[in-house]
This record gives structure tokens, C-alpha cells and sequence, in this order.
């Protein structure tokens, strides 16, 4: 062990590197399928009706009253067993690597995972993909420690965990390889690149053995977009990276205005708030992916769709301003699912000519919305791809992004 620790310190320890980030991958998937069977199973069991996330179906009582319990348990659980930890997430495994050469500790491990599970059962509008991310590369950052591999090996392991968790999330390999190298490593090298494909694609085959391997939105049907469609395409940018500001400056308001309540008291306001808001809007409540399936069918009005999206952009900055354990990349999902849909279905009543499906302008706001939220254009393009198993959103994908990451920049 000690010799193999010596050669993982070299730059050129690619064949050890390659099996480290396999077992990575697997352990990530695995602690990922226990944490949505929990998460999923525990919705099937609460909640009304067929479908995990059937919170527009509990009685307005309960859409209060779910969160406020779920809001206890959290406060519980930051009370008396976080000791300072309080924030997790992508943000925390950044500051990790910035800071603490990837080196996670099994306190934030756990807290991730039951915190997560009961904000997403509770309600919250928050997304799984955070604490996937942060359960996958806390995985390999703990198997990195476990056998006291060097920091360089570590600061890859989570990496590597990272995509694995991307890729376990959505079927999505490709997005996660990018995602890790674009957002947690920034820097492309074949030492890294090479253990990080293996995570994913590890990560992924052990997932697809438990759910089923199908792309989230393959009932797309989606044919090449004609040039006159791609202002529509440009339009959904700007409001998007527009949309993307907004978000990110409502959180940091809500954090930055919270700051001095201990967190303890945050969880039951957010409670109370976010089942406020689910009482008048229940499809805000949970990740909301159901939601997103029918915008993406045309089968939401514009008034609608309009009201959930302000509701979604609410609730989630209210969950994670004040601290709740959860993800942004599903609420920014869902976001840009409404604005695309809107702004397809204003064009259609304007008479614009609009000749692709309203499916396809609801996948672009959605990546749109997270390159301009998360900074990350290639993630949200190959996400896009992947999603959709489409290669014809390739090119307004594109626009979309760049035009999203500009303007998000530029507010």
C-alpha cells in the first residue's frame, strides 16, 4: 500500500488513478440508489395517488403541515449533531477543494443524506442533484482518506464522485465528466479526465440496474430547428440569464439578511413559508419533475406557467438562503422549464410562425437556466443532449447557453 501511495503521488499513475475511479464510481451509485429508493419510497408511502411527487393532491392542512414536521427533524438535526456544519451542497465540496484539499468528513456525509432526504420528502423546493453531488464526492473523498492516498489522488476521487453523482442523477455520464471537470476540478488533463469517465460510467450502469435506463425526456420527438425559430431561441436566452441573476441574487439576499438567526430557527421559517406557498401553488412543493413533464407536453396556460415559475424562483431562494440541505439544479431546472414554455406559448399566440414543438423551447430554458445560474455552459449543453437523446438541440442549445451565461454575467 505504501508503494502504491508513492506512485499515486506521480502525475503519470494513470492505470491505478483509472481502478480508483471505477471503485469510486460504484460506491457513489450506490450510496446514490439508497438515498432515491429512501427519498422516493418514503413520497410513495406519504403521499396521495400514483408518482412520487404528488403533493398537489394532500389537502392545503398538509401541504402546511408536511414541512413544518420535516421543519422540526431539520432543526433537530442542526441543533444538537451539525457542530458549526451548515453548509453542504456543491458549495461546501468547492470550498472543500479551495480550501481542505477535498478532504470531507463523515458528519457532513450523514447530514447530507438524512437532511436531503427530509427536505425533499418535506416539501422543500430544493433538488436532489446538490446533495447527489455532495454524497458522491464526499464517497470518494472518504475512500481517498480510508486508505490515505495523497491529497492530489483525494482532490480526484472527488471529482470523480461529483460525476458520478451527475451521471447517477440523470443518466447523464457525459454531463457529469463535464460538470466535475467544468465546475469542481476546472482544468482538463488526461490523469484526471480518464478516472472521472470510469466514475460515471460506473456510477450510471449501477443505477440504470435499479431504475430504468431511459433518457428523462427520450418521448421528445425533435427534429432539426428551423433559422427563423432561432430568435425565439435567443429570446429564451436573455430571459433566462436574466431569470439566472435573480435567482442567485434573491438567495444570497435571503442568506445574507438571515444570517444572525441560528439555523435551528431557519428550518421551521422555511417550513412555514414554503408550505405557505405550496398551499396556493402545490407543484413548487418537492423537486417537481412531474410539473416539468407536462410543460414540456404544452399542457400548461401561460398564466400558469408564468405564476410557477415567480413560485419556484420564491420558495427555493427562500430553502436555500436560509440554509435548507438541498440542491439548486432541479429548481433552476423547473425555472427554466416554465420560461421556456411561456415564452413558446406566448409566440404561438402572437402568430410569430412558430414551427418546432413547444417541447423543444421548454428543454432550452432549462438549460439555459442552469449555464446561467450555475455558470456552466458545457454541463447544461451536454445535459440537454443527454436528456433528450436528440443530437438536434445541439445547435440552439448553444446559442442558448452562451446567450444565458452572458447575460447572467452581465447582471
Amino acid at each position: 500500500l505504501d508503494e502504491l501511495r508513492i506512485q499515486l503521488a506521480r502525475p503519470d499513475a494513470l492505470l491505478p488513478l483509472a481502478l480508483l475511479g471505477l471503485l469510486t464510481g460504484l460506491l457513489a451509485g450506490a450510496v446514490i440508489i439508497v438515498f432515491r429508493l429512501l427519498v422516493e419510497g418514503t413520497q410513495d408511502a406519504l403521499l396521495p395517488g400514483d408518482g412520487p411527487e404528488n403533493y398537489e393532491m394532500l389537502s392545503g392542512g398538509m401541504r402546511i403541515l408536511l414541512p413544518l414536521l420535516a421543519a422540526v427533524l431539520l432543526a433537530v438535526m442542526f441543533r444538537w449533531l451539525a457542530q458549526g456544519v451548515h453548509v453542504l451542497g456543491v458549495g461546501r465540496i468547492m470550498e472543500r477543494m479551495a480550501f481542505h484539499q477535498g478532504r470531507c468528513t463523515p458528519r457532513e456525509f450523514l447530514l447530507q443524506f438524512f437532511g436531503a432526504a427530509l427536505a425533499i420528502i418535506g416539501g422543500y423546493s430544493v433538488g436532489r442533484e446538490g446533495p447527489h453531488i455532495f454524497l458522491g464526492a464526499s464517497s470518494g473523498s472518504l475512500l481517498g482518506q480510508g486508505l490515505a492516498l495523497p491529497n492530489n489522488v483525494i482532490r480526484a476521487l472527488v471529482a470523480c464522485g461529483t460525476a458520478a453523482g451527475i451521471a447517477a442523477s440523470f443518466n447523464t455520464p457525459l454531463a457529469g465528466v463535464v460538470f466535475a471537470l467544468e465546475v469542481v476540478m476546472m482544468e482538463y488533463t488526461v490523469a484526471s479526465f480518464i478516472p472521472v469517465i470510469l466514475a460515471a460510467v460506473s456510477a450510471t450502469t449501477l443505477s440504470n440496474m435499479v431504475f430504468e435506463d431511459q433518457p428523462m425526456f427520450g418521448f421528445l420527438t425533435l427534429g432539426s430547428v428551423p433559422l427563423q425559430d432561432l430568435a425565439i431561441v435567443a429570446v429564451i436566452g436573455v430571459l433566462a440569464g436574466v431569470a439566472s441573476a435573480v435567482f442567485i441574487h434573491a438567495v444570497q439576499t435571503v442568506a445574507t439578511r438571515s444570517k444572525t438567526l441560528p439555523i435551528w430557527w431557519r428550518m421551521p421559517l422555511a417550513g412555514a413559508l414554503v408550505g405557505g406557498i405550496g398551499l396556493l401553488l402545490p407543484q413548487v412543493m418537492g423537486i417537481g419533475y412531474d410539473s416539468v413533464e407536462l410543460a414540456l407536453k404544452g399542457e400548461y396556460a401561460i398564466g400558469l406557467l408564468l405564476l410557477l415559475l415567480i413560485g419556484k424562483l420564491l420558495a427555493t431562494s427562500l430553502c436555500i438562503g436560509l440554509g435548507v440541505p438541498g440542491g439548486v439544479i432541479g429548481p433552476a431546472l423547473f425555472i427554466g422549464a416554465m420560461l421556456g414554455a411561456m415564452v413558446a406559448e406566448l409566440a404561438l399566440q402572437l402568430s410569430v410562425g412558430l414551427q418546432s414543438p413547444v417541447g423543444l423551447f421548454v428543454l432550452l430554458g432549462m438549460g439555459a437556466m442552469m449555464a446561467g445560474s450555475l455558470q456552466a455552459p458545457l454541463a447544461a449543453l451536454t445535459a440537454m443532449l443527454e436528456l433528450s437523446d436528440s443530437p438536434a438541440v445541439i445547435l440552439p442549445g448553444m446559442l442558448a447557453v452562451v446567450v444565458a451565461g452572458i447575460t447572467a454575467t452581465e447582471f
